[in-house]
């Protein structure tokens, strides 16, 4: 059942370093923000929760001043702001910190954390004044960082901490930490953990976006739960446990798991076992049938992405086992000889890693399985066209945008063209990380019922995906991932979303060993 949980009032005593009023954003197709309120106390760490695509990237942005609400107010210590991008809003104390962090890795650690703003007198940049600021502004975090260092030679919660250094520098009374312990280990947390209370101490106001709930409940004073884009509830960590938390971001509908609509194929086409990644992954192992998609469940950093590079030859240092036709060999160290085998990734980035933006729809289609359209050196422009076209065709792509620059069309358009130039290509095994991030709810829609007919066709489909609604509808089974570790993997019928919710976040059950 939903913990219904009003917010609490603010003291004014207490004053707002943040208060969101009544602010909605619309997209084409999708209202990501309904009327949201929302209050940041100084000097506290607030959580921010909810399943993906709840509306926690949507309120960031609006408060970091890259979106501008639809309606609504922003006040920013208690000082309406004006949105006109991200400048005001930094002015005005907000930084934010992403999962991607922005330090220039060839600069030293001194220079990132004064960068666009050095210390000079008159024309001349004042080195030894930096330095010594940069190592007041490392005690007060508990670090200790040379200036001098290459910040692309520092581990990432160093690189981290120079971000927030630059904040502090800055003099950005806000911050806003968006998954910030999701690339760290256990120690690593733990600096990151100190580093936040210290800002606490300092009356720094926090908010804090993350997957992780055990660290929301231990760092936060209070949290708050979005769900589809409205601020369902706000209160105290002491009101608030993991099951709560997951069940106030579910809401009390529950959604039964949808009925089989496809038995796979009894025969076993891959087996894999043992596959580890230091640090990311350790001892995976599932069997894949032919004619079923495969989903793979997890939070951000479980290392679903990773187990898909594993399998497709890309990723460094992994170890494991495949069988497949009955041989049993290494994991493939190549693409090229996962290719061999039958298995071919559509990767998260298709922009840097799927697809070529600068050539046509053809050529990116047709890219991966040259032999039938070139006899000896030639490739013949009318088998390439055709063969494009019929592929298009097969996934509601025009056909007559396909002489285009990839690089101009939409964020489905380019998603159809990663899918199918393994169509062309044939594989026994796709592997599709994040397969409809960025797309529209028509496109998602095309993508699904494409990976449905692949699937009835005799393809196996392995799927990544953030959505967990869309893992729950159209896998046959799910490999839940937790922390690296296998937690589990659930048949159809014991599919629901808040047991994959609930065992990502570790409240049913541990994560086996």
């Amino acid at each position: 059942m939903e913990a219904r949980i009003d917010p609490p009032v603010t003291s004014s005593a207490e004053p707002d370093a943040v208060r969101v009023e009544r602010v909605s954003k619309t997209f084409p197709g999708v209202q990501a923000l309904k009327g949201v309120d929302f209050v940041l106390r100084e000097g506290e760490v607030h959580g921010l929760v909810g399943e993906n695509g709840a509306g926690k990237s949507t309120l960031i942005k609006v408060l970091t001043g890259a979106y501008t609400a639809d309606s609504g107010n922003v006040e920013i210590f208690g000082v309406a702001v004006e949105q006109h991008g991200p400048r005001a809003q930094q002015r005005a104390g907000v930084a934010a910190i992403y999962q991607e962090l922005t330090v220039v890795p060839d600069m030293t650690a001194a220079s990132n954390v004064f960068l666009g703003r050095p210390m000079r007198r008159g024309p001349m940049v004042k080195r030894r004044a930096m330095e010594r600021r940069f190592r007041e502004l490392g005690a007060r975090l508990g670090v200790d960082i040379p200036p001098g260092a290459r910040a692309g030679d520092l581990s990432v919660a160093s690189q981290q901490m120079l971000e927030i250094m630059r904040a502090l520098q800055a003099d950005h009374r806000i911050l806003i930490m968006d998954e910030p312990t999701a690339s760290l280990g256990p120690n690593e947390r733990e600096r990151l953990y100190e580093a936040v209370g210290r800002l606490r101490d300092e009356r720094a106001s926090v908010i804090y976006i993350s997957h992780d709930l055990d660290e929301v409940l231990r760092l936060c004073d209070r949290v708050s739960v979005l769900r589809d884009g409205e601020m369902v509830a706000t209160a105290d960590v002491e009101a608030w446990d993991k099951e709560k938390l997951v069940n106030t971001m579910l809401g009390t509908e529950l959604r039964a798991p949808p009925s089989r609509r496809h038995a796979a194929d009894v025969e076993e086409l891959l087996r894999v076992e043992g596959v580890t990644v230091p640090g990311k992954l350790q001892n995976i192992a599932f069997v894949l049938h032919a004619g079923e998609i495969f989903g793979i469940a997890g939070l951000v950093g479980s290392g679903r992405t990773e187990l898909l590079r594993a399998l497709a030859g890309t990723q460094p240092g992994a170890s494991g086992t495949l069988t497949i036709d009955g041989r049993t060999q290494p994991l493939p160290r190549t693409v090229g000889r996962a290719l061999g085998l039958g298995i071919a990734l559509a990767p998260e980035d298709r922009k840097g890693q799927g697809l070529v933006l600068s050539q046509s729809g053809f050529v990116n289609v047709t890219m991966t399985d040259m032999s039938g359209l070139a006899p000896g050196a030639i490739v013949r422009s009318g088998r390439r066209k055709s063969a494009a076209e019929k592929i298009a065709a097969s996934l509601a792509f025009d056909p007559r945008r396909l002489g285009a620059p990839t690089e101009t069309l939409s964020g489905g358009n380019q998603q159809k063209l990663v899918v199918g130039k393994w169509l062309h290509r044939r594989p026994r095994v796709l592997l599709m990380d994040e397969p409809t991030r960025g797309i529209d709810v028509g496109a998602k829609g095309e993508m699904f019922a494409v990976m449905r007919r692949l699937a009835d066709e005799g393809m196996a489909i392995v799927m990544v995906s953030s959505e967990l609604e869309e893992v729950v509808e159209l896998a046959d089974r799910v490999l839940v991932l937790a922390k690296g570790r296998q937690a589990t993997i659930l048949e159809r019928g014991e599919l629901s979303l808040e047991r994959v919710l609930a065992m990502t976040f570790g409240v049913e059950g541990e994560a086996a060993a």
